[in-house]
C-alpha cells in the first residue's frame, strides 16, 4: 500500500496526478459517503480522485450526534430494511472495519407509565438486539435489560424520581465523526486514490450530452485545474441540487435541508453512568457520553439558509435545555453549556409519486451520461450508499469491474489495534506517558497512534499537553497538519480535534498555540500565524452572537458576519 500521508506535498501531488490523466472515477465531495465512494472505487481497482471545497467532513459529516446506530426508532415505523441495513453496519464498524474509532454506547429509556409501555418498548429493543445478532454482527453489544424504578435511578441519578416508573436499557455505538472521515479518506488514498481538500468544483466540462470531467479551482493555491473522468460521482449532501444546477440538468428529487443543533456539557452537570434517550412531541431526544462531556440533541426544524454555517438560535438552545430539563433533578442553564454546534442532514424530497416519500432512505440516480448523484441517507449506512454509487457508476464504464469488497477492507489504524491496546501500559512507559494518554491516542488513531508516538521521541516537547485544552497533546495538532489534511486553525480545532465545542472558550485560548504548531509544517510566517488566529476569533464571536439571536433569520445572519477562509498569501 502507498503512504497515507495527507500533508501539504501530498495534496499538490494529488492536484497534478488527478488533472495529468483521465480517471476512471471523480468523487465530487468530502464528507462521509463521498470518502466511502472513493474507497470503494479505488478498492474495486478503478482509478480514483476525490475533491473537496472545503475541509474534510466540514459539512453534516462533522455535526452529526455522533452516534452509529440501527435506527431504533424506525422499527415503530416498520422501517425494518432500513433498521437491518443500519445494523449490519454498525457490526461490521466495530468488530472489523474500524473498532478503534467506533464504541459501545449504553443508552437507557426512561418509561413513564406503568404496564403497556414496557411491553411496548420492551418488544422493541428485544425485536432491535434479535435483528442485529440475526445478522451475525450484533455480539460485540450486551443484550438489553429491564430496569425497575430504583435500579435506573442507581444508575442515573441525575433523572427526577418522578420522571420515570421503570426503565430499558440497550446499547448503541458511537465515533467522532469527522475524524472518521479523515480516516476514511487516507484509506481510500493508502490504495492509491488521489484526493485534495480545498479544491472546489467551479463547472463541469461536457462533450454533447455527456459529462466528461470537472474545472476544479485550488482554493489555496489560486490554480484551476481540468479533471477528466470517465464517471463522476456527486456525493455533495445537502449541496446536491447546486451541484446539480452546474450541469443544468433536472434531477429526479431534490435534497431539503434539516437543521439539527447539539449542545455539549461537562461530565459533572450530569450525574449517570449512561446515555439517555427522551420521547418529545416531534421525536427523541438523546444525552450521548461524549468523553469528560455530554453531547445533547437534537432539533429537526427545516433549514432554507446558508448551507455552509448553519446557525442554531437562542430558540433552538432553549429547546434542548427545557426538553432535558423535564427530566433532570437538578436542571441545567445556559452557563453549563460549553459549546453549541449545528449541521444539516440531506433529506430527499421528490418530484414524483415516486420519490415523495423518500426521507432517510438513500437514493442513487444518473441524470445525465457521466454523472451519478448519490443522496439522503444516514451516517451509519454510508458504506451501502458508496457502493451503490459506485455499483452505477460501473454501468458507465465499457471495462469489466469488480464487485464492492469494502466489508472486508479495514480503515488504517484498525489492524493491529487491539494488540497495542493490550500492550497500552508498555507501550506508555516506553514513550514516558501515562497510560491514559496512550488510550487516548489508540481510540483516535488505532494503530497510527505509533505516528504520533514518532513526533513525540523526535521532540519530546510534543508529549505535552495543550495548556488550555490539556485533553490533547501538542503532537496531535502538528499530526493533523502533516499527515491529516489539516490546512487552517479552524480545520484543527474544530475537526482534527473538537476543542472548539469542549472548552468553554471554545478554543480561543488554544488557538495561538495551535497555529505555532502547525506553522512549520504549512510554512506560515508571523503575519499567517495572526490571520489564522484572527479568523478564528472572529468565527468564535460570530456563533456566539448567533446563539444570542431569537429565530433563524437573525442567527444566520450573525454567523455570516465571520469571514469563511483565511487564504494563504
Amino acid at each position: 500500500m502507498r503512504t497515507a500521508t495527507l500533508g501539504p506535498a501530498q495534496r499538490a501531488e494529488a492536484l497534478a496526478a488527478m488533472a495529468e490523466r483521465e480517471l476512471d472515477v471523480l468523487v465530487v465531495g468530502g464528507g462521509v459517503v463521498g470518502a466511502g465512494t472513493a474507497l470503494d472505487a479505488v478498492t474495486r481497482g478503478l482509478s480514483t480522485g476525490l475533491v473537496e471545497a472545503r475541509d474534510w467532513a466540514s459539512g453534516t459529516s462533522s455535526r452529526s450526534s455522533k452516534l452509529i446506530h440501527g435506527g431504533l426508532r424506525y422499527l415503530e415505523m416498520l422501517d425494518f430494511a432500513l433498521v437491518r441495513e443500519a445494523l449490519k453496519e454498525r457490526g461490521l464498524l466495530l468488530e472489523r472495519l474500524a473498532p478503534h474509532l467506533v464504541k459501545p454506547v449504553p443508552f437507557l429509556y426512561p418509561l413513564q407509565h406503568k404496564g403497556w409501555e414496557r411491553w411496548y418498548a420492551g418488544a422493541g429493543v428485544a425485536l432491535y438486539d434479535a435483528m442485529s445478532m440475526a445478522r451475525g454482527h450484533g455480539r460485540g453489544l450486551p443484550a438489553h435489560r429491564h430496569l425497575t424504578r430504583r435500579h435506573a435511578l442507581s444508575v442515573a441519578p441525575c433523572l427526577k424520581k418522578d420522571a420515570l416508573v421503570g426503565a430499558l436499557q440497550y446499547y448503541d455505538a458511537q465515533m467522532d465523526d469527522a475524524r472518521f472521515v479523515a480516516t476514511l479518506v487516507r484509506t481510500a488514498v493508502s490504495y492509491g486514490a488521489h484526493a485534495a481538500n480545498r479544491a472546489r468544483v467551479t463547472g463541469f466540462l461536457r462533450e454533447g450530452e455527456r459529462v466528461v470531467g470537472a474545472r476544479v479551482q485550488d482554493v489555496e493555491g489560486g490554480g484551476e485545474y481540468e479533471i477528466r473522468a470517465k464517471q463522476i460521482v456527486n456525493a455533495t449532501g445537502v449541496w446536491t441540487d447546486d451541484t446539480q444546477a452546474m450541469v443544468g440538468e433536472r434531477g429526479l428529487f431534490h435534497v431539503r435541508a434539516s437543521k439539527g443543533v447539539h449542545l455539549v456539557v461537562p461530565k459533572d452537570r450530569i450525574h449517570s453512568t449512561t446515555g439517555l434517550i427522551l420521547r418529545t412531541e416531534k421525536s427523541v431526544l438523546f444525552v450521548i457520553p461524549w468523553g469528560r462531556h455530554w453531547i445533547i440533541g437534537t432539533t429537526d426544524t427545516d433549514w432554507d439558509l446558508d448551507k455552509a454555517h448553519p446557525a442554531a438560535s437562542s430558540a433552538d438552545i432553549d429547546y434542548l435545555l427545557e426538553h432535558v430539563n423535564s427530566v433532570l433533578a437538578v436542571p441545567l442553564s445556559r452557563d453549563d453549556v460549553e459549546g453549541v454546534y449545528a449541521g444539516l442532514r440531506p433529506l430527499l424530497a421528490g418530484e414524483s409519486d415516486a420519490t415523495s416519500k423518500l426521507s432517510r432512505e438513500h437514493t442513487v440516480a444518473h441524470p445525465a451520461p457521466g454523472l451519478v448523484v448519490v443522496a439522503g441517507g444516514k451516517y451509519t449506512t454510508y458504506r451501502v450508499m458508496a457502493k451503490d454509487a459506485v455499483d452505477e457508476a460501473v454501468h458507465g464504464l465499457d471495462m469489466r469491474v469488480a464487485d464492492c469488497v469494502t466489508e472486508d477492507i479495514p480503515l488504517l489504524g484498525a489492524e493491529g489495534y487491539r494488540a497495542m491496546w493490550n500492550a497500552r501500559a508498555r507501550i506508555a512507559a516506553r514513550a514516558g506517558l501515562h497510560v491514559v494518554r496512550v488510550e487516548h491516542l489508540l481510540n483516535r488513531y488505532g494503530a497510527m497512534a505509533e505516528e504520533v508516538l514518532d513526533l513525540i521521541t523526535a521532540d519530546p516537547a510534543l508529549g505535552q499537553p495543550l495548556h488550555a485544552a490539556d485533553d490533547y497533546l501538542r503532537a496531535e495538532v502538528v499530526y493533523a497538519a502533516s499527515h491529516e489534511g489539516a490546512r487552517h486553525l479552524d480545520d484543527v480545532l474544530t475537526r482534527r480535534t473538537r476543542i472548539s465545542i469542549e472548552t468553554f472558550d471554545r478554543g480561543t485560548r488554544s488557538a495561538r498555540e495551535a497555529a505555532e504548531l502547525m506553522a512549520p509544517v504549512l510554512g506560515w510566517d508571523k503575519d499567517q500565524i495572526e490571520r489564522e488566529v484572527e479568523h478564528y476569533e472572529k468565527r468564535v464571536e460570530a456563533e456566539r452572537e448567533s446563539q444570542r439571536q431569537p429565530d433563524d433569520l437573525t442567527a444566520d445572519a450573525a454567523r455570516l458576519g465571520a469571514p469563511d477562509i483565511v487564504p494563504l498569501q
